[in-house]
């Protein structure tokens, strides 16, 4: 926590000289070493597409920009964290960074500031001030001030155990948390010889605020450990309660453990959140597994996710898509450690398809591609969940421009469709199918393909899926001579407006907007863009918002403002950049317009 304090005022205080900004990677949550390059590039807002690797990518990202990164809590993944700061230092000259840790990552050029403990009059301080939070009008008064150097003494001046200690003062007398405390330390170090000061110090303060807990307290502490990066009350109440705790109790006992300073109130995009740090998660993970809890707990977090996600999943053509970006992109660490669990592998498949739009449309496609890969390694056996998962590969391969791979997966999607029988199984591949012929310019064959999906879907009563190939045809009629676009087109959006659905809507906006091109209606053309732009505002699809400013920009010029075109182009072009793939992705056709 010091260290962490430390980092975030070292980065407030050199903000200015890093005009591309300074950015904070947590690394607490992180367990899988290949998980660090994604995370610390989602971090600094670099869009996840492409087919690079990620670390790749990243470095190409950050290549001429000037930026600070704060690496956090990084001793659990020093390896991996001294192999990215390597990479990425090498590529981008103007890039530092500050990280955090207990080992140093042994880089070319590292300078290594040791965190001395704190002074005597910093840890009074430090003391009085969280006192007060928890125990209004609390003072060090002149009588207390030897009993207060003692307790700071006895916990090193380590800031988490002050503080600890000091939640203790809501009910105790300074002296009576310092005998304690004093009393605790001497059972610890004869019973651990070997551990260091400091750990001892730490760990004795964790152990007797641990027995200051009631039964119902120390079961939340236990259970809350299960949670990465952070969660909400909903989660909470969802994961924690039974056997012990009421639904109806989570929310009284979460404002206890705050005023113990066990958990933080904290907020993100917005959303109000709670968590561990990390030492405190840890410890309540370690009493989680002696209890024997841990696999249930594991087994109920994952299931509250799985059910956000396959709720936001199904919902998606409706409102509130935005705000069901936020949502998941606050829990992708929770959703991650999620995806880890080994209970079920058929779950994890269902979980990894149920985050289909957070894969593709908020920004996470290579994570996605890792996730379902490795779900389908596992789970072999020939179940709709792996057809689901085949599919959503096959989507997330096509977004990425890997049409080869994509067609791989719904080869066997199609063999296995026909195995169980699952005619919207059958249905999907066809839709998929149409996908590819359209990127490969084959417009009647996906135009054709598409026809028959919704049709089949439609009939069938799967009004998600249908609504999607609805979709994708109004588009594709729209990206061709077809006379049927507009038609098509006003029938899509007046659903989707009905239904207060926007990112749908930006497709076949613009789809119409490349028409209306095609065609020559310049003006037509720039106010179907600035529309379909409009309706793009929150979401995370740099590739979506590129591809519509090259739109806007080609019919600017076709309209004669050349000098606005051409700043658009940059534009377009920058986001192209970072996006870390090009215009070609989106076919012959806008590459065509492109060149023209």
């Amino acid at each position: 926590m010091a260290r962490t304090r430390l980092a975030l005022e070292a980065a407030a205080g050199a903000a200015k000289t890093f005009p591309d900004g300074a950015w904070l990677v947590d690394l607490a949550a992180v367990r899988e070493p290949a998980a660090v390059a994604g995370v610390a590039a989602t971090a600094l807002g670099m869009p996840d597409l492409g087919t690079l690797p990620v670390l790749e990518r990243f470095a190409g990202y950050l290549a001429e920009r000037r930026a600070l990164i704060v690496l956090d809590n990084c001793e659990h993944l020093a390896g991996i964290c001294a192999e990215l700061a390597k990479v990425l230092l090498s590529a981008a000259p103007d890039l530092r960074i500050l990280a955090t840790s207990r080992h140093t990552l042994g880089v070319t050029g590292e300078h290594v500031f040791t965190v001395p403990p704190m002074t005597s009059e910093d840890a009074v301080g430090l003391l009085q001030d969280r006192a007060a939070a928890v125990r209004s009008g609390f003072e060090v008064g002149e009588g207390d001030r030897a009993e207060v150097a003692r307790l700071c003494a006895d916990v090193d001046g380590l800031p988490l155990a002050i503080e600890v200690a000091a939640s203790r003062l809501r009910t105790l007398t300074v002296a009576q948390v310092a005998d304690r405390l004093e009393d605790r330390f001497g059972l610890l170090t004869s019973g651990s010889p070997i551990a260091l000061p400091h750990q001892r110090t730490l760990r004795g303060a964790m152990d007797w605020s641990y027995k200051l807990c009631t039964r119902a307290e120390r079961l939340l502490w236990n259970r809350l450990s299960v949670f990465a990066g952070g969660f909400d009350l909903d989660a909470a109440e969802a994961v924690c309660a039974g056997d012990g705790i009421g639904e109806h109790e989570v929310l009284d006992l979460l404002d206890r453990l705050i005023g113990q300073s066990v958990v933080l109130a904290t907020e993100a995009e917005g959303l109000p959140r709670f968590q561990l740090l990390e030492t405190i998660r840890q410890y309540g993970r370690e009493q989680l597994a002696a209890s024997g809890e841990e696999e249930r707990a594991l087994r109920q977090h994952r299931d509250f996710f799985l059910t956000l996600a396959e709720h936001i999943d199904k919902g998606w053509y409706g409102p509130g898509q935005v705000e069901a970006l936020v949502r998941l992109r606050v829990e992708h660490t929770n959703l991650l450690a999620a995806l880890e669990c080994d209970a079920d592998p058929q779950a994890r498949l269902a979980l990894a398809v149920a985050l289909s739009f957070h894969w593709c449309v908020g920004g996470f496609l290579t994570e996605g591609r890792r996730q379902l890969d490795r779900a389908l390694a596992v789970a072999t056996e020939p179940t709709p969940a792996r057809a689901a998962a085949l599919l959503t590969a096959t989507r997330v391969a096509q977004t990425q421009g890997d049409l080869v791979m994509a067609d791989r997966w719904l080869d066997e999607a199609e063999d296995l469709g026909e195995q169980l029988g699952d005619p919207a199984v059958r249905a999907q591949v066809g839709g998929f199918r149409g996908v590819s012929a359209h990127y490969r310019a084959q417009w009647e064959e996906s135009i054709s393909r598409y026809e028959e999906a919704w049709t089949a879907l439609a009939a069938l009563g799967d009004a998600r899926h249908a609504s999607a190939w609805m979709l994708s045809l109004a588009c594709v009629q729209a990206y061709t001579a077809d006379p049927r676009p507009a038609e098509a087109g006003r029938r899509v959006i007046a659903t989707f407006e009905a239904s207060g659905e926007r990112w749908g809507r930006a497709m076949v906006l613009t789809a119409r907007c490349q028409n209306a091109w095609d065609r020559g209606g310049e003006e037509a053309a720039k106010a179907l863009a600035l529309s379909a732009l409009e309706n793009m505002r929150g979401f995370n699809d740099s590739a979506m918002v590129a591809r519509i400013l090259e739109l806007l920009a080609w019919a600017t010029g076709s309209g004669g403002d050349h000098k606005r075109a051409a700043r658009l182009l940059g534009a377009a072009g920058a986001l192209w950049h970072d996006v870390g793939t090009s215009i070609l992705a989106f076919g012959p056709q806008m590459a065509e317009g492109h060149t023209r």
